[in-house]
Formats: C-alpha cells, sequence, structure tokens
C-alpha cells in the first residue's frame, strides 16, 4: 500500500526535522527513523482501511438519543474493536500499565491520521488519552493499577465532564457538587454539558471525570475538586449517572455530545480536594495540543479531496488544477498544513525532551507553543477548509463531495477545550507577560537564526514589546489584541518550520519558498495592527466629524 503525503510529511517532520531519533537516544530508549517510519506507514495504513471508508456514512447516519439511550453509527463498533485490538490508544501510554512507551510525538502522529480519517470517532480516544495522563500525575496507586490499564487498552474511553449551563469558560461558577459517603466514597450530583462521547454502546464502561464542590470548599475556582466515577460499578450494577440528551450540532455528528446528569454517581476524588482544576488542566493541556492537531488533520483531509477533484475536473480544455487561481488555493492548503503539522511536532517534541530528558527549558517552550498550535493550526484548518470548497466550486457545496462536511466539522476546533480567544490571552498574559517576554525572545532568536526570517522575526519582536507596554498600561486593549498577536507568532513559526523543512529536504523548498513570500507576510499585517491600535490609544482621540 502507498502511504498518503500526510505520512510521508509526518516521517520527514519526526526523523530530520524534529529529530525525535535524537531525542530518544539521549533519553536511552533508541529509536530508528526506519522504525518510526514503519510505525506512521502502519497507523496510515489502519486509518486509511479502517475509519476513513465510513466518515461521510457515519456523519450521515450521525448520533442519536431516545429513552435514555445513546446510539452512534453501527460502523463504530467494529471501528472501536479494531482500535482497541490494534494497540493504537496505547502508543504512548507507559509499559507498566500495558502500553507501548513511545515517545508523545509519535502519537501525535496517531492523532493526525486518526483524526484525518475520521474525526468524529476520534474525538473518543484523544480524551481517553487526556484521561491517562492526568491519572498518571494525579492518581492514587490504586487509582492508576484500577484503570489506567483499561483506558490504555481503549476498552474503557475516558470523558471530561468540566462545562455547565452557567460555567463555560468560568470554571468558578460551577455548581455540581460532592457529598461524602465514607470510605473515601462520594455522592456527585449536577448537570454537565457538551460532554463529547459521555454516553454510547461501543464499550461495556466509561470512566468520568468530572469536576464539583465539596460541602465545605471555598468560592471560585479555589474549590474545585477532581472526581472519577465509572458508569458501570466495580459490582456490575449501573451507577447514577445517565444521558438526559444529545446535541444537535453543526458538525461532528457522529460524535455523541452529552448532557450528563449526575443523581447521587458513586465517585472517588482524584488528587488533593480543592486542587481539582489544577489536575484537571493536565487534561485540557494535552487536549489543546490534540485539537491543534485535529485542525491540521481537517486541512489534510481537505486538502485530499481539493486535490483529486482539481485533477479530474476539466474546464477550458485542462483540469482545474492547472488553472493559475486555483492553483494558487492549492498551493496555500499545502503550504499552511504542512507548516501547521511541523509545529505541532515541534509542540509534542518539546514534550518528550520535558518528560524524557527532564528539559526545563523544553517545558518552557512547550508551555509557549501550546496556545499558538491550538489557536493557529485550528483556525487555519478551517481556512484550508473553506479553500477546499472553493476549489470544488459548487461541488463544494453539495455534501456528496465531502468538502462541506470538512468544513462543518473544522469548525468546533477553535470553540472547545477553550476558545482560541482565551488561548490567545493565555499566551499573552500566562506565557509571554509571565517572564517579561524572555521565552518569547529566545524562540525569536533561534528563528531570526534561519537565513531569510530574520526581518519578521525582529517585527514580532518588536510586536512583543509593545503588547508587553501595553499590556502593564491597559490590560483590556492588550487582550483585545491578543488574537492578533497570536497570529502573528503563528505565521512566524510557520514559516519558521517550512524553512526548517526545506533545509533537510529539497523537495519542501518549492512549498517553504512560497510561503515565505506569500503567505509569511500576513504575521507583518498582524504586527502593523498592533502598532497602529498602540498608537491611537496613545494619541488624543480625533475630534469627531458633525
Amino acid at each position: 500500500m502507498t502511504r498518503s503525503t500526510a505520512a510521508d510529511d509526518l516521517i520527514l517532520g519526526l526523523t530530520r526535522v524534529v529529530d525525535l531519533p535524537g531525542i530518544a537516544a539521549a533519553a536511552g530508549a533508541p529509536l530508528a527513523a526506519e522504525d518510526i517510519a514503519a510505525i506512521v506507514g502502519e497507523c496510515d495504513r489502519f486509518c486509511t482501511e479502517v475509519l476513513a471508508p465510513n466518515w461521510q456514512s457515519a456523519d450521515r447516519e450521525g448520533a442519536h438519543y431516545a429513552n435514555g439511550r445513546v446510539t452512534v453509527p453501527d460502523r463504530y463498533h467494529a471501528a472501536m474493536k479494531a482500535w482497541v485490538e490494534s494497540g493504537w490508544q496505547g502508543v504512548a501510554a507507559p509499559e507498566a500499565f500495558g502500553g507501548q512507551g513511545l515517545p508523545h510525538s509519535i502519537w501525535t502522529a496517531v492523532c493526525e491520521l486518526a483524526s484525518s480519517a475520521d474525526m468524529s470517532f476520534f474525538l473518543g480516544p484523544l480524551l481517553t488519552t487526556g484521561a491517562i495522563d492526568l491519572l498518571l500525575e494525579f492518581g492514587s496507586e490504586d487509582q492508576k493499577a484500577r484503570w489506567i490499564p483499561k483506558l490504555v487498552t481503549g476498552e474503557w474511553p475516558g470523558t471530561m465532564n468540566l462545562t455547565e449551563p452557567q460555567a463555560g469558560s468560568d470554571l468558578g461558577a460551577i455548581r455540581t457538587r460532592a457529598e461524602p459517603l465514607g470510605d473515601g466514597r462520594y455522592a456527585i450530583h449536577g448537570q454537565k454539558i457538551y460532554i463529547t462521547w459521555g454516553e454510547h454502546e461501543t464499550t461495556d464502561n466509561i470512566l468520568h471525570l468530572i469536576l464539583a464542590r465539596l460541602p465545605d470548599a471555598p468560592p471560585g475556582s479555589r474549590g474545585i475538586s477532581l472526581f472519577a466515577a465509572q458508569r458501570i460499578r466495580d459490582d456490575g450494577t449501573r451507577n447514577a449517572l445517565r444521558c438526559g440528551g444529545i446535541e444537535k450540532k453543526m458538525g461532528i455528528h457522529a460524535a455523541p455530545t452529552c448532557v450528563m446528569l449526575f443523581d447521587g454517581a458513586e465517585a472517588e476524588m482524584v488528587g488533593e480536594p480543592n486542587r481539582g482544576l489544577q489536575a484537571m488542566f493536565a487534561m485540557m493541556n494535552a487536549a489543546r495540543l490534540g485539537v491543534g492537531v485535529q485542525g491540521v488533520g481537517q486541512g489534510a483531509r481537505a486538502l485530499a479531496l481539493a486535490e483529486a477533484y482539481a485533477d479530474q475536473r476539466v474546464q477550458g480544455g485542462r483540469p482545474i488544477a492547472q488553472h493559475p487561481d486555483v492553483a494558487r488555493m492549492l498551493t496555500e492548503m499545502r503550504a499552511v498544513t504542512l507548516a501547521g503539522r511541523l509545529m505541532a511536532l515541534e509542540a509534542a517534541a518539546a514534550l518528550d525532551r520535558q518528560h524524557l530528558l527532564k528539559d526545563e527549558e523544553a517545558g518552557t517552550r512547550l508551555a509557549l507553543l501550546i496556545p499558538i498550535v491550538k489557536s493557529w493550526c485550528s483556525d487555519r484548518g478551517v481556512d484550508v477548509a473553506s479553500l477546499g470548497v472553493q476549489v470544488h466550486g459548487g461541488m463544494g457545496f453539495v455534501e456528496d463531495a465531502g468538502a462541506a462536511q470538512v468544513l462543518r466539522d473544522a469548525r468546533i476546533a477553535p470553540i472547545y477545550e477553550g476558545t482560541n480567544g482565551i488561548q490567545a490571552i493565555d499566551l499573552l498574559v500566562r506565557k509571554v507577560a509571565k517572564d517579561g517576554g524572555a521565552a518569547m525572545r529566545a524562540l525569536l532568536a533561534e528563528i531570526a537564526a534561519v537565513p531569510g526570517l530574520g526581518p519578521a522575526a525582529a517585527q514580532l519582536g518588536q510586536a512583543t514589546a509593545t503588547m508587553l507596554a501595553i499590556q502593564a498600561r491597559d490590560p483590556d486593549l492588550a487582550q483585545s489584541l491578543a488574537v492578533p498577536y497570536l497570529e502573528a507568532c503563528g505565521w512566524t513559526v510557520g514559516g519558521w518550520m517550512l524553512a526548517r523543512a526545506a533545509a533537510v529536504e529539497r523537495d519542501r523548498a518549492g512549498l517553504a519558498a512560497f510561503y515565505l513570500t506569500r503567505l509569511l507576510p500576513r504575521a507583518a499585517g498582524r504586527c502593523l495592527e498592533i502598532e497602529a491600535a498602540n498608537a491611537s490609544m496613545a494619541s488624543p482621540a480625533a475630534p469627531v466629524a458633525a
């Protein structure tokens, strides 16, 4: 079987751009480039043969709720069984719990290929990985032993129960309560909404991770604890939790997005009392990287559809792929998708250096990259999907072509796991301003060292200084400019990644040149927006015309 272009790019990125073999060797766990290529190639085969054939039919069939029961497309039962038996869920999980112990960078490649094949299906496994990461860090030894092996195989999926009708981004407003029952058990009472894959019948059990308040909890986010509840208790009886309905959504129709009702569900606390939000953020950070990768995956799916259509659609005596404007759109789709793919791998490599090599600087770099990857890659996924519709013309607006579904599915990624506006504020306030811009300056110094990127790095450096000054003077104005700032960062980092790919593989030089010439100026435009807003607010207001 021939590998996909996405798989080839992932192999290039892992082996020669972010140097995963070098990271693995330094950690004392050698991983040859040939092994990486074999793993990615096999995942590409699995996703192409098992997941991808059903993505459109699953969307049409959708998830349904009736009489307390949630059903998903019939094909998902076989797909979930194949997923569990294949072992992909445990790629990056510790061997002590039945996983393969591979670097997170490998899992990131799996995430892109699976998200591209069927985004609705893969949302469940993606959240399960977050649950594994959370329990590894915050679970007791007993909890790890009982739950993680089931999650690693995929036999039990994990969910994340945060949002309530009155508490979206403001988690301090949650009302779900946990009443002590004794013997370390609690009864959970409350309602959660937007719970992805919160209820279904493709697995025998589900582990729900839930934010709730103890009776004596302080108000706000400081009074939130984390609990875990099984759908089916160890004695085989059903726990007191249920789905109260599923949402009718713009996209990801085959993934059940549930309203979950907890009517005294038996649960255990995970971690320390009133420290649940910190623990949940461990799951959310992994999910945010995964959401950025979803954007890349949807871009890759849109690109594959657009390329195939443009090659066979003849107008004016030649395939439309040869028409200059269509060629421009396809090249932009390729360049942006590759930039996002490599950017996500760079973040995953930083995570591996942090965990495997105990590299504190890598942890700082990861914290800086996570909001950029989540936001820029998910926004570009929507952009690329929209271009894909445009390449198809009228057929792109017709559901049978598939381009419209990609656009519908991609649109959720800039919203969930923290909206992209919140990610931009996080980048500015918690990452850049926190250390006075030191981590960003270090990144820009690396970017500036790449031929052709010095001016872009300098301009973003000036924008960074301006944003720090605005943040100190007028935090509200700074937050209103946080998205333009993150966009400038994303376009610049994307150019850096493509330039690095071109340096090690001449075949990517054309895409890199297109990006640096035609797309990187978008970063300059965002920087100019920041400087203009700063100048406008710093000077007296112009008289209002009569």
